[in-house]
Formats: C-alpha cells, sequence, structure tokens
C-alpha cells in the first residue's frame, strides 16, 4: 500500500477542488451540471499520484484552469 499523501498537500488539493467548483456556478456553458462531473473526472484521474512533485505540478495545472474560468 503506497504511503498516504503529505497532509499539507492533500489540503491544497481539496481546496484548489472546491475553488474551481465554486467558480463553476456561473460558468457559462451550462453552470455546475456541466464542470461538475469534468472536475471530478480530471482530479480523480490524478488520483494514484503519491509523490510530492508531481502532486505539486497538479496543483500548478489546477490553478491554471481556475485562472483561466475566472478570466471568462
Amino acid at each position: 500500500m503506497p504511503p498516504p499523501p503529505n497532509p499539507e498537500l492533500r489540503r491544497q488539493v481539496i481546496a484548489i477542488y472546491k475553488e474551481i467548483l465554486n467558480l463553476g456556478k456561473d460558468y457559462p456553458q451550462g453552470g455546475l451540471s456541466y464542470v461538475r462531473p469534468r472536475l471530478h473526472r480530471a482530479f480523480m484521474a490524478n488520483a494514484h499520484l503519491r509523490d510530492d512533485e508531481d502532486i505539486r505540478k497538479g496543483i500548478a495545472r489546477a490553478e491554471f484552469v481556475k485562472k483561466e474560468i475566472e478570466a471568462l
């Protein structure tokens, strides 16, 4: 069984997930019903990551997506 992820990184992942989900309420292509399944799929595709550096890269990608959504 792989070691649990770093608790601080886990907190950051959950926080960015919630932030993007919250931004999805105002998404022009259907709001939460459009954003939620895609966001969930994207995060679950990276749920296997255990290396701190890989998790940080995923967080950086999520931050980029968040900024793109905010720009809409």
